[in-house]
């Protein structure tokens, strides 16, 4: 519909082509005032008539739709407003003008009600008011047709919404020392989900697991296969499976979902035992976690061994890395749209280094976090963001797990607040 009102020149204009005009009157006579009536106005129209409703039907199928339909009420096989109903049901982006020789204004008033943009009583037509009539006839149904397409529009982006939010996950985590916490920013423009995918369960003895992952790609395909993948490994995490066979498991799913064969998916695995001091971390081609030590120090995990993202290498495992926690550390899994944002003052990419240091300084200048992470997440977002100078372009996604520790959630001491340049080589 919007295509159509896009294609449609506008018959106000002195270069406008001619107005195309479907006639449907059975009487010769008024029909040969009408066509006379046009040429006095000296509107430039492409005139076809039709004597019934049923012709003018079958041309209205067929043919081009006109810009304006004149409908006398009258007609041999309809009348009144059944010929109005008739001929609106297939032309539905005409601009429709009834005629009437009745003088009583509310029967054309009931034929507008019923979806006419105007009226005209035969016997007071004159040139200038059948010119005004139908120009204004076609402006009217343009603004309709416009508005009806922006309400279209709306509604469906609103379902788009809704549809989004739901596929968002509630994070399963109950633990009484840890607290976890998400947020994603899709790269679509206005959209709430992408290929950026996150997830989080507790199992019964107490260990929480986490995964954050990113397909490749960006658009609504992807997102179906990030959904397809985080549901996967939520029901395997619930069942118990290990994490060999959990990879084996969403690589088969990748590769039997996605749309595109050269579709791949990066990913990080992590299983907290808070009760241990351990983590446990898997990582499929995607960029090692992050630890926030309870100063307020952020550093990426080292000695990672990445196994090549899934749907690249069939069947390859990921080496798993023990991780030692101290009081007070939280774990940040993160998308690479963070750090593939701009470093402040330059052209070149944030990096993981960049990204450790804008999570320290905000580490350190907030208080409580670790009882509520998503302070520090949407803290380290808007100072990426603001470094990017704007909104990321890719889909960018962060996952916070904090161990909850007084003396972890006292501000530390001031310092100096890290550059968010790229450091040096």
């Amino acid at each position: 519909m919007a295509a159509d009102l896009e294609m449609t020149p506008d018959p106000g204009t002195d270069d406008a082509r001619p107005i195309r005009l479907l006639l449907v009157e059975d009487d010769d006579g008024d029909a040969f005032l009408v066509t006379e009536l046009l040429d006095e106005a000296g509107i430039a129209t492409d005139v076809t008539r039709a004597r019934t409703v049923a012709e003018a039907r079958a041309l209205l199928t067929d043919g081009p739709a006109p810009d304006c339909v004149l409908l006398d009420l009258g007609l041999p096989d309809a009348s009144g407003l059944d010929a109005l109903t008739q001929v609106r049901e297939v032309a539905q982006t005409s601009a429709l003008v009834v005629l009437t020789g009745d003088v009583d204004r509310s029967r054309g008033l009931a034929a507008v009600a019923a979806g006419a943009q105007d009226y005209l009583v035969k016997s007071q037509v004159d040139e200038d008011r059948l010119d005004r009539s139908i120009r204004y006839a076609v402006q009217r149904s343009h603004a309709e047709l416009a508005a009806r397409s922006l309400r279209d529009a709306a509604r469906a982006a609103e379902e788009n919404r809704r549809l989004e939010r739901g596929l968002l996950p509630v994070l399963l985590v109950d633990h009484p020392r840890l607290a976890v916490g998400a947020r994603y920013l899709p790269g679509r423009r206005r959209a709430l989900l992408g290929g950026d995918f996150y997830d989080a369960v507790q199992s019964a003895d107490g260990v929480v697991h986490a995964l954050l992952g990113d397909v490749s790609g960006h658009g609504p395909d992807e997102a179906a296969l990030g959904v397809c993948l985080r549901i996967a490994w939520r029901t395997l995490q619930l069942a118990g499976a290990g994490p060999d066979d959990t990879l084996a498991v969403l690589e088969e799913v990748l590769i039997h979902e996605r749309h595109d064969e050269d579709a791949f998916a990066t990913l990080c695995m992590i299983a907290l035992d808070e009760a241990r001091g351990s983590l446990d971390v898997r990582l499929a081609g995607h960029p090692a976690p992050i630890i926030v030590d309870g100063t307020g120090t952020a550093r990426v995990v080292g000695g990672m061994e990445r196994r090549p993202p899934l749907g690249v290498a069939w069947g390859a495992r990921a080496p798993a890395v023990d991780v030692t926690l101290a009081a007070g550390d939280a774990v940040v899994l993160y998308s690479d749209g963070l750090t593939e944002g701009r470093a402040a003052g330059g052209r070149e990419r944030l990096g993981d280094d960049a990204l450790c240091a804008v999570a320290s300084e905000q580490a350190r200048a907030l208080d409580g976090w670790r009882g509520h992470p998503t302070l520090l997440i949407d803290a380290t977002i808007a100072a990426v963001q603001e470094a990017n100078g704007g909104p990321l372009a890719d889909d960018a996604a962060m996952l916070v797990l904090a161990q909850r520790s007084p003396a972890g959630d006292a501000p530390a001491a001031a310092s100096p607040p890290p550059s968010l340049a790229v450091p040096p080589a």
